[in-house]
């Protein structure tokens, strides 16, 4: 398959439930060969996830619910507890710092770039969910459920949260996009 057929596959899938087409082992495989695959400025390996199934993918929803004291309509949040996991994407601050400081010249672009890293890592994984047959979609809940996410699962201070990715089995597929006219998009010049 290409990469473009694949990114064609990539898509926000809100209806997705518990069952999955393949095995949690599975799932944690693909994830951690991709970690290991996706490139980092200076290779800082700054990118840390946490995979959540199960009851724990379920408590994280719960608290994400309660963080927000009901100003996130539940229906919303229980969209993202019906699948069967959630990856949440951080980068480690403590290793964004020591390259800062050992290479000053550059410092202020280090959380830019770790930045970077953890979106090609994530546009990577949905990818690879999407290949496997998984519904996935990216939320940003953060900063205001920071602390609570480190509370509830035990998540170094230094951890910068970055978002969180809901998966699971795909129960109804989005409408087709529309084409995309690219005149203020791609500029080519010769």
């Amino acid at each position: 398959m290409s990469i473009k057929d694949s990114l064609k596959m990539r898509r926000t899938r809100y209806s997705i439930g518990k069952n999955l087409p393949v095995s949690k082992e599975v799932i944690e495989n693909e994830i951690k060969s991709i970690v290991e695959l996706v490139p980092d400025a200076f290779n800082m390996k700054s990118s840390r996830l946490v995979v959540l199934f199960d009851e724990e993918h379920d408590k994280l929803w719960d608290g994400i619910y309660d963080v927000f004291e009901g100003k996130v309509p539940r229906e919303k949040i229980d969209s993202f507890k019906n699948g069967a996991g959630t990856i949440l994407y951080f980068y480690d601050s403590s290793i964004v710092k020591g390259v800062q400081d050992k290479f000053p010249a550059y410092a202020d672009n280090f959380p830019v770039w770790a930045n970077h890293a953890n979106a090609m890592l994530q546009l990577s994984l949905w990818t690879a969910l999407s290949e496997m047959k998984i519904g996935a979609s990216l939320q940003h809940y953060n900063p205001v459920i920071d602390e609570k996410i480190k509370e509830m699962f035990n998540i170094p201070k230094e951890y910068t949260l970055i978002s969180q990715m809901p998966f699971g089995g795909i129960l109804e597929e989005p409408a087709d996009k529309e084409p995309e006219e690219f005149g203020s998009r791609v500029r080519v010049i010769k």
